[in-house]
């Protein structure tokens, strides 16, 4: 008897056993892309609009009937407080709706003819039809809305999917594909993979068969990963970034203490886009850093089911001690520890914020993924700014500020792709563009961006006779 490989689900919180997925072996993998690739020829005629949106309508619902079991799953496998993952499961539902409208509205384009001598007696548009086959590689921090954000506009622009969440957090994704079969979607429309190892992986994302490939991770997994594709494959990569926020003189410090402290410390900054860098004006450092600090600190650290906790454990033991060791680098160099600074447990690590670490420590320059902010005081905005600029992401960034050449100026020249007034960095409704550049990724995410990647603008020419 073959004994089936199976991987341990533990919950970040106290590490217990909750559930095992199987690991899919090479030969089930090949079945899978077999049958999407098969599929994909049909180019969607064989799944209507109209069937996809009763899929869709019918899964929607699921979704809103079940959020209480749903959020419950997400912060026992992730880790995510449950106050956050009623927010998440919710907004899956509305990235489903918003899928349901696009794909009423999705049309292509009237191309103008008749104009010259070589356009003369001919009509032109365009209609949209599916890429082809969709490899999605997911993240663990928000293990529900990911998932919905990369699978779903696949399936409504008509494409087959193939979907491998992290490893830490599938058991949000297995159930989303459950629920879609039990919605009318057709088995070989969406497959789960969970490779039994790294190779057989990286051979899935390099195969010819995959014609788009979404990655949301890590900056360095998916630029290697990009490299393995198969020439002709698209992509999208989503990966995180050092998110500046800058306070100027006529900052509403009671306003912005409020709001950072969640921007930095929401789901243990777990977040691409959490605030890691503050850029304070010097005349107003100290009466922030007082209600920051006393903001910060009354955030409640605990069990994610519990839903009194606001920030709860990182994703494993080993990052609790890589966030350490880069805490213990920057203070040894010299950074002042306003607060935190210490592990708690095993899992959890204290809110901390660190003031003026050098440009050089590892805080101040690669994207942290925990509960830790660094503060830095000015004088002069545009200098600042230069400073902000000089790292290799860029993503979403904020300015505190009720001068609109402040406001503007720090539009026009800081490096993201998208700026936030009077608000923190991890502001995000799922329509909008959601766009790393530079390492933080390539291409556009939010849900029609998304959809639009999955399909091709493809044109009929239509000759009359003279």
């Amino acid at each position: 008897m073959i004994k089936i490989k199976m991987l341990e689900i533990k919950s970040p919180w106290d590490l217990k056993i909750i559930d095992k997925v199987n690991f899919q072996t090479e030969g089930e993998i090949e079945k899978y892309l077999e049958i999407s690739k098969e599929i994909s020829l049909k180019k969607g005629l064989d799944f209507l609009p109209k069937e996809r949106i009763d899929v869709l309508k019918k899964f929607s619902e699921k979704i809103k009937n079940n959020l209480d079991e749903l959020a419950e799953l997400a912060s026992l496998e992730g880790g995510k407080p449950m106050i956050d993952s009623l927010v998440e499961i919710r907004r899956g539902a509305d990235g489903v709706d918003s899928c349901i409208e696009i794909l009423k509205n999705d049309s292509g384009s009237v191309i103008p003819m008749n104009i010259d001598e070589a356009s003369t007696n001919r009509i032109a548009f365009t209609q949209n039809e599916p890429i082809g086959v969709v490899l999605a590689i997911s993240a663990f921090n928000h293990p529900f809305n990911l998932i919905i954000h990369q699978i779903i506009p696949a399936i409504a622009a008509g494409c087959p999917v193939i979907v491998k969440p992290a490893e830490d957090t599938p058991l949000s994704c297995k159930r989303i594909v459950e629920m879609l079969f039990d919605s009318g979607l057709p088995k070989d429309r969406c497959f789960f993979v969970m490779p039994e190892n790294l190779e057989l992986a990286t051979k899935l994302v390099s195969d010819e068969r995959i014609d788009f490939f979404s990655f949301i991770g890590s900056a360095r997994v998916g630029w290697m990963l990009r490299s393995k594709l198969a020439a002709g494959t698209r992509c999208a990569l989503e990966h995180g970034g050092l998110a500046p926020t800058f306070l100027t003189e006529s900052t509403d410090i009671d306003l912005a203490s409020k709001l950072l402290a969640r921007g930095c410390f929401y789901h243990a900054g777990q977040v691409c886009v959490s605030v890691q860098r503050i850029y304070v004006h010097e005349k107003i450092s100290k009466d922030f850093l007082e209600l920051f600090k006393k903001n910060s600190k009354k955030m409640k650290i605990g069990n994610p089911l519990d839903k009194k906790t606001e920030i709860g454990p990182l994703i494993r033991p080993s990052e609790v001690d890589r966030v350490q060791e880069w805490v213990k680098e920057s203070i040894e160099n010299g950074s002042e520890t306003i607060f935190g600074g210490k592990k708690l447990s095993e899992t959890t690590y204290e809110q901390t914020l660190l003031l003026n670490p050098k440009k050089s420590d590892k805080v101040s320059t690669q994207e942290i993924f925990g509960p830790v902010a660094c503060m830095f005081t000015y004088r002069n905005l545009e200098k600042a700014i230069n400073e902000a600029n000089c790292v290799n992401t860029s993503f979403q960034a904020s300015i505190f500020s009720e001068k609109i050449h402040e406001i503007l100026t720090f539009y026009e020249k800081i490096n993201a792709s998208s700026v936030f007034h009077n608000d923190h960095t991890a502001f995000r409704v799922d329509w909008m563009p959601f766009a790393g550049l530079k390492h933080s990724g390539h291409g556009i995410g939010g849900i029609k961006y998304t959809m639009k990647d999955m399909q091709t603008e493809k044109m009929l020419v239509l000759r009359k006779e003279r």
